[in-house]
This record gives structure tokens, C-alpha cells and sequence, in this order.
């Protein structure tokens, strides 16, 4: 079947035009309007400024039809057209002879294919006519094509709004139940926090020792890991009453936190235990420990703090292994910083360097601690100061209470957050 060819002068005249070629050609209707909509797009500006295009169409043919050339065609185009037979679907192609520049294709309702020079192409799938007759009958008038399109539109919006509909609610649903599995996610999460917690806790309570109970000395400790989820780390502290009565002390930071650090502490705190029971002179026990432990803990480093008490005499030994220094406040409110040179496990050089000999009167409270005490807001001067300050302001409270009233005010503002112990004596009459 030859094209039909059509000269146009108005964007009106080619929508009716398209409109009666699709109609005849049995296109559905979103396919009618779509190609009307996308040829006027692609013809606009040439109508606007009154140069007409050209309209070409096949319509569908039946298989015995198809093949034939496409005879006919003015100003020299059979070779253009000539791109097989139109079996099964409507050609339809939109020349454009006197635009300066080739139309823009680009978003069109429905796609169309560029042929040389200024011509856009659409070929689009349409039923087969039955027999011979190529063509339907002849279409209704133009308002009743725009209604019939006007009311698919609206159909298809609708079809579009309860779909929309559907999915907010669907989706409404899925959010409710996804936040209320999130919500359950995190109470369990939480559960799990808080039970995790409660084993570490139950651990430390089971390696920190209670107070010692002699006559003559009050003892109590604070505990405060950095973490409180994860209240494990390298501050620890051991206390026990040696042979001849004295009280022998241990504070340890050993580097890190959680439970490695814990493991390397509590191997400091049983090596310094072992040593002292065997009676190992307390200068030497510090590079003793180191020595000890070398041999399978080549990672292990650890600040080391040591006291020996006696209560009956109120004497008290120090020795150090780069710990930060013993604090001692006198009963009238005298307040020193015990200080002892010396190196930690795992340092150049371990040991203390000497021992640091004092008393405590009755009334006095000595202070033993680890840097996250002093050290909470970066400058461990500035925190020995205010340590000294509150260890003389709650000296008088009862003893249990002393530790973590010193953390306390010592934490108000934390800048570096770090395991803390707070440990403290007092001599009382015997």
C-alpha cells in the first residue's frame, strides 16, 4: 500500500490528521494520543512560525500485501521510505523541509527514530487488518476521539491514584512493622548491653579483693571503667595482710582496655603477690615482676604503685614503677604528694628506683589512684591540684564513701575518658 502523504499547516490539522490515521489503523487509545502529543512536540516550532510539514503514513498491512515498494513518494524519497513492509504495524513519519536544523527528539511520549536530514519516524505496532480491507471505517468526529482519549486518561489516573493509594498504605504497613522491629532490635540490643555488663561486673568484682579488715586502718575502693558497657580494663589493685601483720598494697595501669588489658594486669597483681609472700625486698619487687613476666607477656606494659603499712605503727613504704604519685593528707588537713622515681613493667630499665619511708597518724588518709583520676581533663598537674583539694575536703566523710566522692568531683568534666581507681586509707586508733 502507497503512503498517504499530507501537507500541514497548523498544529490543529496534524493532531485531527493523526488522530483519524490511528483510529483507522486500530490503535489503542493511549498509543493515539501519545503519538499525536509526540509529533506535535516534534512540529511545533515549524507550525509556530507558519512553514508546513509533511505528514506521511502506512497503514498496517495484511501479510499478502506486505513487500511492495513505496511508490509514489515525491521530491526523489522512494529510497528513504523504502525500509520494509508496514506488516503489523501504522509508519508514520513527520519531514520537515524547510527547518534550519534538525528537531530535537529527545523525551517524547512516545520514542521516534531519526531518518537523514530533518524527518522523524514512528513506527508503531497496530492489529492486522482482516482480507483485503487495509483500512477501518472512516473515524468519528474529532470531539468524540478527544473524549474517548480524554476518558482513558482519566481511567488511567485513577487506576494510578488507588494504585498510589494501595502503596502508601502498604508501605505505611511495612514502616510500622520495620520500626516496630527496630524498636524490639534495640531493647534487645539493650538487654544485652545490660547483661553483658552485669557478667563483666560480676568478673571485676570477683578479681578486685574486698577491703583488708585490721585493726587500726579503714580501707575502701572505687572502681570506674571508661566504658560503662564494657567495664573491664588495665586498673586494678590488690591488698593483703603479709606475715610479720603489714599491709602490703598494689595499684596497676596496665596500657590498653578491656579484658587484654585485664589479663596483663592481673598477671602484674599475682606476680607482686607471689613475690611479697615470698618475702622479696619491696625495692626490688617491681624489676622482679618485670622479669617474671617477660618471658611470656612480651606486649605487657603496666605503671606499678607499692605500699606497705604497718597499722599498729602507722609506717609506710612506698615504691614506684612509673605510677603517678601517693597522696597523703594529714588529719589537720596537710595535704603532700608522695612522689617515687622509677619505671613500669615493660619500660627500659624497670624498677623502683628508691623507697619513699613515711607515717600515718591517726586521722590520716593516704590516697592511691591510676591517671584516670588526675589525668580526665588532659593535664595531670592541674588534676594533682584539684585531687589534693577534694581528698582534703571529704577526708572527713566516712571511709566508704571517700573514693567515689573524690571521683566524683574529679569527673565533673571529663576531656580524656580512662579507667579510674580511687583507693584509700585511713588510720584510725587501734
Amino acid at each position: 500500500m502507497k503512503p498517504q502523504i499530507t501537507t500541514l499547516h497548523s498544529l490543529a490539522g496534524l493532531r485531527s490528521a493523526l488522530r483519524r490515521v490511528a483510529h483507522r489503523a486500530g490503535l489503542p487509545v493511549e498509543l493515539r494520543y501519545r503519538l499525536a502529543l509526540s509529533a506535535t512536540r516534534v512540529a511545533r516550532g515549524e507550525l509556530t512560525a507558519g512553514r508546513p510539514v509533511l505528514l506521511e503514513t502506512v497503514p498496517p498491512q495484511a501479510p499478502h500485501q506486505a513487500g511492495g515498494e513505496a511508490d509514489g513518494v515525491p521530491d526523489g524519497r522512494a529510497d528513504e521510505l523504502a525500509d520494509g513492509p508496514a506488516e503489523g504495524r501504522l509508519i508514520v513519519r513527520l519531514h520537515l523541509p524547510h527547518a534550519p536544523r534538525r528537531p530535537s527528539l529527545e523525551g517524547l511520549p512516545l520514542p521516534a527514530e531519526r531518518l537523514p536530514g530533518t524527518t522523524a519516524v514512528w513506527r508503531v505496532p497496530a492489529p492486522l487488518p482482516s482480507g483485503t480491507d487495509a483500512c477501518r471505517d472512516d473515524p468519528p468526529g474529532l470531539g468524540e476521539l478527544l473524549e474517548e482519549e480524554l476518558s482513558v486518561a482519566v481511567d488511567r489516573a485513577d487506576a494510578l491514584a488507588e494504585d498510589h493509594q494501595r502503596l502508601k498504605h502498604e508501605l505505611a504497613e511495612t514502616n510500622s512493622g520495620v520500626l516496630a522491629l527496630y524498636v524490639q532490635l534495640e531493647e534487645r540490643d539493650e538487654q544485652l548491653r545490660q547483661a553483658h555488663g552485669r557478667i563483666l561486673r560480676q568478673l571485676e568484682d570477683a578479681l578486685r579483693p574486698p577491703p583488708v579488715r585490721v585493726p587500726g586502718l579503714e580501707m575502701a575502693v572505687h572502681y570506674e571503667p571508661a566504658e560503662k558497657h564494657a567495664p573491664t580494663g588495665g586498673d586494678l589493685y590488690d591488698w593483703f595482710v603479709l606475715p610479720d601483720g603489714t599491709v602490703h598494697i598494689t595499684v596497676v595501669d596496665a596500657l590498653g582496655h578491656g579484658l587484654t588489658s585485664t589479663r596483663s594486669a592481673l598477671n602484674v597483681t599475682h606476680a607482686v603477690r607471689t613475690l611479697a609472700l615470698e618475702g622479696h625486698p619491696l625495692e626490688s619487687i617491681v624489676q622482679r615482676t618485670d622479669e617474671v613476666l617477660a618471658t611470656f607477656d612480651h606486649e605487657l606494659m603496666a605503671t606499678v604503685q607499692l605500699a606497705r603499712l604497718d597499722p599498729g605503727s602507722g609506717e609506710l613504704v612506698l615504691a614506684n614503677g612509673s605510677h603517678p604519685p601517693a597522696l597523703l593528707v594529714r588529719e589537720g588537713g596537710e595535704s603532700s604528694l608522695l612522689e617515687v622515681r622509677g619505671r613500669g613493667i615493660g619500660f627500659p630499665l624497670p624498677g623502683s628506683e628508691r623507697l619513699l619511708r613515711d607515717r600515718l597518724d591517726p586521722g590520716d588518709l593516704l590516697v592511691l589512684y591510676t591517671d584516670g583520676l588526675t589525668e580526665s581533663r588532659r593535664d595531670p598537674r592541674e588534676g594533682e591540684q584539684r585531687l589534693e583539694r577534694a581528698a582534703r575536703r571529704h577526708r572527713h566523710r566516712p571511709i566508704e564513701d571517700i573514693p567515689a566522692a573524690i571521683a566524683d568531683e574529679m569527673h565533673t568534666v571529663i576531656l580524656h575518658p580512662d579507667d579510674t581507681v580511687a583507693l584509700t586509707v585511713r588510720r584510725v586508733p587501734g
